[in-house]
Parts: C-alpha cells; sequence; structure tokens
C-alpha cells in the first residue's frame, strides 16, 4: 500500500505517474487502479473548503491522464 499524504497534490500526481509508468513499462500492465483521493491525500477535510483546492487537484488530475498513454488508470481525486 502507497501513502499519498493530504494536501501534496503535485507529490502525488508525480507519484502516480511514476507507478504508471512502472506498472506499464516494468511489469506490463493494461490497468492501474490506485486508492479513493490518491491526488489530495485521505482525508482532505477543510482543504475541500479553501479556495483552489479543488482546482489544483482537477489541473493535477490532467496532468496524470496526460502523461497516461498505453495503459488504463483510475484515479480518485475529491469530486
Amino acid at each position: 500500500q502507497f501513502d499519498f499524504p493530504v494536501g501534496a497534490v503535485e507529490k502525488n500526481a508525480e507519484r502516480i505517474i511514476a507507478f504508471i509508468e512502472e506498472a506499464r513499462d516494468e511489469y506490463g500492465a493494461e490497468l492501474v487502479l490506485f486508492p479513493e483521493l490518491a491526488i489530495s491525500g485521505y482525508p482532505p477535510e477543510d482543504l475541500l473548503l479553501r479556495p483552489g483546492f479543488l482546482a489544483d487537484c482537477e489541473r493535477a488530475l490532467q496532468r496524470v491522464a496526460a502523461a497516461t498513454h498505453g495503459i488504463v488508470a483510475v484515479v480518485g481525486w475529491p469530486q
């Protein structure tokens, strides 16, 4: 199990991208599944009330999607 720290949106996105690349390139995976709220970390609690937090999460998710080629990735985020 992997730790996705609460509020570390960019760091979590970088780790997710690295895991996706590893699963695809080293293990030949066609699908990789990440835990609930992997982008934001769990539980995000009051961060959900912070202006811009959801937008930051969405940008990070878009970055993950853009880096995902040749594999399906299911990534949890707070929306």
